[in-house]
């Protein structure tokens, strides 16, 4: 069986088996793949996965669960498998799929991959680096074309297609010089299109100058409180964690976000305005259906400092009785501020520029607390030098409304658009 036919016979066996409702998603795709090690291009693999997932509610209990094999008798058992999951839950009555929806088939990029260009600008990328990073080592960096195939069915009629082809680039790396090893560093994008040399998208550049300069990094001999200024790799890092501890169903289910009552109501920095954007076609890698079921539509979380929307999925909306969001929320797109980057560097008076933040998950208040890595000391408006490993701590909710100043300058991840964005009143300890 293919396809559609999977999930026909899926749904049809959940019907047969007398439950209330049910909702299966299979998903196929062929994945073609470069790796870069040590600047060789080392591998070149093409790996076929498939899955299909299954949930049941009964009695307004849940099971679900996810298989690999879709034949009949895999199916079948998947479902018996399911049941009794179900069984064994508790009943909610926010168990829910989907209502119909008028049945549609989205498309977004390429269905085959140019394979040839794909080598030359992964080799472009490695003798672009030899000669302008000769320090740079590459640890794995993988650039790879995915299509994929979706179909997303349930028992109310809920019958949606999605085909999507998309290039993916990941780079790690870091600096050597004799004895002297920096923190290896990364970053990654999607792309609908390639032929840009690689080396000039998003960060990369940036990234592998910086880190050729942590060579010479030098620890803070103090604890202060000043700016940070946070770059977009490291960014999207903080929004998911504001969007999970402020708005997402966890929280607002718990009771535990202080911003629960703080729909349409000043919450931020007037200079903040962020969206989730999976529909945009300034985004590669969005998505088209929610993983409720439902058709996904861009929508606004903040505008201009005020809370706009909740990020609820369906069970959430249903056991807080707030409305559910547009989207899944993770396609964050950040408008931009009117300063250039180097001009917040010039009027930050003592601070640091953090590019990567390693640390626990901040606590229901918002607290947080990690070691930012990759960063820099600023001091009178100029970067100093690379800081080895600092702690920083201060808490979500005052970082944002905390916001000096947004960056005019963005970087598109393609599952992101993101600025540089600086807050002032964050604890800055050296020497960990």
């Amino acid at each position: 069986m293919k396809g559609r036919e999977i999930t026909n016979y899926c749904l049809q066996a959940i019907t047969n088996k007398g439950i209330d409702k049910g909702e299966c998603v299979y998903t196929a795709s062929d994945k073609y793949e470069f790796n870069i090690n040590h600047g060789e291009i080392s591998l070149l693999r093409t790996t076929m996965d498939s899955s299909l997932n299954i949930k049941v509610i009964n009695d307004k209990k849940v099971g679900s669960i996810s298989i690999n094999k879709t034949n009949k008798e895999a199916i079948d058992e998947a479902i018996a498998n399911a049941i009794d999951l179900s069984n064994s839950s508790q009943p909610d009555e926010a168990n829910d799929i989907a209502p119909n929806q008028q049945s549609e088939e989205f498309n977004a990029g390429n269905s085959e991959p140019e394979l040839e260009k794909m080598l030359e600008l992964s080799k472009g990328l490695s003798e672009a680096v030899a000669k302008e990073f000769p320090k740079i080592k590459f640890e794995e960096s993988i650039f790879e074309f995915t299509v994929s195939k979706q179909y997303f069915s349930n028992t109310n009629g809920v019958d949606f297609v999605t085909n999507k082809g998309q290039y993916g680039l990941s780079v790690m790396f870091t600096a050597k010089d004799g004895k002297k090893t920096s923190s290896f560093n990364y970053t990654g994008m999607s792309l609908k299109e390639i032929g840009k040399e690689l080396i000039e998208l998003g960060t990369i550049r940036t990234l592998m100058a910086q880190s050729v300069q942590e060579l010479d990094a030098k620890p803070l001999p103090e604890k202060f409180v000043g700016d940070i200024i946070i770059t977009p790799d490291c960014l999207g890092a903080f929004l998911y964690y504001y969007n999970a501890i402020f708005l997402g169903d966890g929280s607002l289910i718990s009771g535990t976000s202080r911003l629960k009552d703080s729909l349409n109501e000043k919450v931020a920095s007037e200079k903040l305005t962020f969206s989730s954007n999976p529909t945009s076609d300034e985004i590669s890698n969005g998505h088209f259906v929610t993983r409720d079921g439902f058709k996904a539509e861009d929508f606004s979380i903040i505008e201009k400092g005020v809370l706009k929307s909740f990020v609820l999925g369906l069970y959430g909306a249903n056991k807080t009785g707030k409305e559910r969001a547009k989207n899944s929320g993770e396609i964050f797109v950040v408008e931009p501020g009117d300063k250039a980057f180097e001009e917040m560097v010039k009027n930050t008076k003592k601070g640091i520029l953090v590019g990567r933040f390693s640390g626990g998950y901040p606590n229901s208040n918002g607290d947080f607390s990690g070691v930012a890595k990759n960063s820099f000391y600023i001091e009178n408006g100029e970067i100093k030098h690379a800081i080895t490993e600092t702690m920083i701590s201060g808490n979500l909710y005052d970082l944002f409304n905390d916001i000096v100043d947004i960056s005019s300058e963005r970087v598109n991840f393609g599952d992101s658009i993101l600025p540089w964005i600086q807050s002032k009143g964050v604890t800055i300890s050296g020497k960990i």
